[in-house]
């Protein structure tokens, strides 16, 4: 269990980054996309933050299993809450991506609990 637990870990880690990363360099399309979305630039930071904390968090999880719960509940809503952008401006297309990376914190919070 601990194995799933570690790929899913890395796997979701990497894409925080990522994410994160493109968030920072704030190219065109990702700045069009948060207009689109009605995201403030105010914001961006915040939602940097949030991906590198569930990032951090996640990895932490390895060896302090109460953390990484936190980190993936906290994944959970903040990719429910991307879901929730997209499809309040009928973006289908945009809500399924996030809509999957909400599934994978769903998966990383219950792996999380089956190794405590």
């Amino acid at each position: 269990m601990f194995v799933s637990l570690a790929v899913v870990t890395v796997v979701m880690s990497a894409l925080l980054l990522v994410s994160a990363g493109a968030k920072s360099l704030r190219t065109r399309h990702i700045t069009e996309q948060m207009s689109t979305l009605g995201v403030p630039q105010s914001m961006m930071a915040f939602l940097i933050s949030a991906q590198v904390a569930g990032a951090a968090g996640a990895i932490v999880g390895l060896w302090w299993g109460p953390v990484g719960i936190a980190a993936a509940i906290g994944l959970m809503l903040y990719f429910a809450g991307a879901v929730t952008f997209h499809l309040r401006v009928g973006d289908r297309k945009g809500a399924s991506p996030a809509a999957v990376l909400t599934m994978a914190s769903v998966a990383l919070t219950v792996l999380h609990v089956a190794t405590l």
